[in-house]
């Protein structure tokens, strides 16, 4: 995947093909830097499976084979010129769309069987197990979105020609794909974007594990964070409003709103996630007990030592 991003980097510099609004190369590079990031958490969390470490190897293996088949399969389309998303134009490029929501399908159950092996591990820093944990199901429920995307949009069933069209299922919730996007991430401006929820639910394998770690960072300096108790209480506050987020987001998309232009109702469901982590957050940090001392020789302190390493 970094040798991938590499090649798609030249690519963006050097190839100015535009397909579907975008630059050819965006999409393979954008893919490889995500799967970068995300081979990496899952490595990591299989390191800390205790029971069914082979079942784990396997699985692991499973998912590298089925995202390097993915990006094959997406970065061979950019060489043709071609979609490879939704593409249905012809039986080839039909084959190989298919091909790669196999991959997917592959690549999906390989993360879950992970999950069930880290819901079965023995974690002893109850906050690192939390946060590994919901991680992984709450990025199952994002990778999900993905077969959202390939339906066909209402506009594609209307049309009534779906055994002909070349193109079937979108990204796009209400407007066309390829219109106007955001930098960068090319998410929609001017309709809901199915990619939103995907992208954000997937990446809590990673930002919840990292929360965790700037709690056991900053719990030097404050007191309060050095209890094992409020870590565990932060976490779980953590995961439940990244769960909202993500199902927010995901309805703000569904509805056919674009991000940075969201409605009252988005506003009004947001402000109230905002208010509810802010009062979870300060019940968290309340203790009735005087905040411990850091003890060199305890569990809890040996296993906040070994999550930082």
């Amino acid at each position: 995947m970094v040798v991938i991003t590499v090649v798609s980097a030249v690519g963006l510099m050097a190839d100015d093909r535009v397909l579907a609004g975008a630059a050819i190369w965006f999409k393979p590079f954008k893919f490889a830097v995500s799967f970068v990031v995300y081979a990496l958490a899952l490595a990591w969390m299989l390191t800390l499976v205790t029971r069914g470490r082979r079942v784990g190897w396997w699985a692991g293996t499973v998912v590298a084979l089925s995202s390097l088949g993915e990006m094959v399969i997406i970065t061979g389309q950019v060489i043709r010129g071609k979609r490879s998303h939704f593409n249905h134009a012809t039986p080839f490029d039909e084959t190989l769309f298919n091909l790669m929501g196999i991959t997917v399908a592959v690549l999906w159950t390989g993360t879950l069987v992970i999950a069930i092996l880290l819901l079965r591990a023995r974690i002893a820093d109850r906050a690192a197990a939390w946060a590994i944990r919901s991680g992984v199901l709450i990025a199952l429920v994002g990778a999900g979105f993905g077969f959202l995307m390939t339906q066909p949009t209402p506009g594609q069933r209307a049309a009534g020609n779906l055994d002909t069209a070349d193109v079937i299922g979108a990204h796009s919730v209400g407007v066309p794909d390829g219109g106007s996007s955001m930098p960068l991430t090319g998410w929609s401006t001017t309709g809901g974007d199915l990619r939103i929820p995907h992208f954000v639910g997937m990446h809590a394998l990673q930002l919840l594990p990292l929360f965790l770690l700037a709690l056991l960072a900053l719990a030097p300096r404050f007191p309060r964070l050095r209890d094992p108790r409020v870590r565990l209480r932060l976490v779980m506050v953590a995961a439940g409003v990244y769960a909202a987020v993500v199902a927010l987001v995901a309805w703000q998309a569904l509805r056919g709103r674009p991000l940075i232009h969201p409605d009252g109702a988005t506003l009004g469901a947001a402000a109230l996630i905002v208010a509810a982590s802010a009062a979870c957050g300060y019940a968290a940090l309340r203790s009735t007990a005087a905040p411990q001392k850091a003890d060199p020789d305890s569990a809890s302190d040996i296993s906040d030592k070994e999550l930082m390493a």
